[in-house]
């Protein structure tokens, strides 16, 4: 089959691979008809996620047709349509059953490499290092899917794939990060990062009542998405932001605040020359601007709902304004199967078309370029969608540059 292969900073290749096998009776073999690029997916194309090795497969927001399942798996068939979760779950374990599925204590079978970086481990993922198990991703034609009898959900054939796609991955967690905030009603809701996920924290913020969601970003097509859906925006290299939010929110600060950037935050600051030295230089891991100027920000007794990607170590954490002003942190991987369901039935409700946020579609083939529009936001690239079975380049949204083919 091929498959979008990492063998290196910002090095991918589409390539022929094996096809995956069923390994454990509980296993399902997927026909991948869509998938897509996430924001997380660049932490490894950047080259700052450890335990990367030459040849692995990338992707985990993928879904397709049941083409095998093994005898333990009973509630899926072949020729069943699914949507797959990018956590990986037992559904039997403690936090499995506390429907904390990120955090399943079976999924990972390279936990020991987790415990020496975070202490405990979280579940595997697709397509996320061999830190989260080395599991191939979904950027491929098929995917091998553990346990799955508890992970995949199967969608109904009224809905198209691009509707239902995003169920994999940045839905759920936009709603989560939402979710987190506790939102009431009247509740002002400032959120840093416009991209994917953030563009479904916005849209959950208000379905889950906020009065006001204020989005921070600096893209003109993000923010401009982001207003399409109803949120004030502020461009940070136009604006202060600290002063902006106490601007509008009478100096009081906004009852919460979501980061959905994570650990490649940038700003025009002096703050963002220091981390990238850090980073360079071995001493810090991510960049945590945003996350920073969220708690500065946010109003006293607020909450701060972290939902972007972090990998390990931060430095000039303000943990004095953390534990003056009487902050709740709450933060997390996503716990997928909490959340596809009852999303699913908004979808099919009418409350929202998660198709929205998409702005290219390519071929499996392109993903290459696709990876590099995406980070470098060419072409006012906001989210890639690839299509495996597709040979060429989709309804003519780009074109392939061979140059991104790369020989290895």
């Amino acid at each position: 089959m091929r498959a979008n292969c990492w063998y290196g900073k910002t090095v991918m290749s589409v390539e022929e691979v094996p096809d995956p096998q069923i390994l454990n009776q509980r296993d399902a073999i997927v026909k991948i008809t869509s998938t897509a690029i996430c924001g997380s997916d660049l932490h490894m194309y950047n080259g700052f996620i450890p335990t990367m090795q030459r040849g692995d497969i990338l992707g985990h927001e993928f879904m397709g047709e049941v083409v095998e399942v093994g005898r333990e798996v009973h509630n899926l068939k072949v020729g069943d349509r699914v949507v797959v979760p990018f956590t990986i779950s037992c559904g039997n374990c403690f936090f499995c059953t506390q429907k904390m599925f990120s955090l399943c204590e079976n999924s990972n079978p390279n936990a020991w490499m987790a415990e020496k970086m975070f202490g405990h481990s979280p579940s595997g993922m697709f397509g996320y290092s061999h830190l989260t198990g080395g599991y191939a991703g979904g950027q491929a034609e098929y995917a091998r899917v553990p346990f799955a009898d508890v992970g995949p959900i199967k969608v109904p054939s009224n809905l198209s794939d691009e509707q239902v796609l995003f169920l994999s991955d940045i839905f759920p967690t936009g709603w989560m990060g939402a979710e987190m905030c506790d939102i009431k009603p009247g509740d002002t809701i400032a959120i840093w990062g416009c991209g994917p996920v953030g563009q479904f924290s916005i849209r959950s913020a208000f379905l889950l009542g906020a009065e006001r969601v204020i989005a921070i970003d600096q893209v003109p097509e993000r923010l401009q998405m982001a207003e399409q859906g109803g949120a004030e925006t502020i461009n940070y290299e136009e604006q202060n932001v600290y002063e902006a939010l106490m601007d509008k929110t009478g100096g009081r600060g906004p009852d919460a605040c979501i980061d959905d950037v994570g650990m490649e935050a940038h700003a025009p600051t002096l703050i963002f020359a220091y981390d990238r030295l850090k980073q360079a230089m071995m001493l810090e891991t991510d960049r945590p601007h945003a996350l920073r100027e969220a708690i500065m920000c946010c109003r006293n007794g607020g909450t701060i709902s972290i939902i972007g990607g972090y990998g390990g170590f931060i430095d000039k954490f303000p943990i004095g304004s953390v534990m003056n002003r009487s902050l709740t942190i709450k933060a997390g991987q996503t716990h997928m199967q909490r959340y596809m369901r009852p999303l699913l039935e908004r979808i099919e409700n009418g409350d929202i078309d998660p198709s929205f946020v998409i702005t290219h579609r390519l071929s499996l083939d392109d993903a290459p370029y696709g990876y590099d529009i995406f980070k470098n936001k060419k072409d006012n690239c906001i989210k890639v969608v690839l299509k495996p079975d597709w040979t060429g380049n989709g309804n003519g949204a780009t074109a392939k540059d061979d140059s991104y083919t790369v020989a290895h």
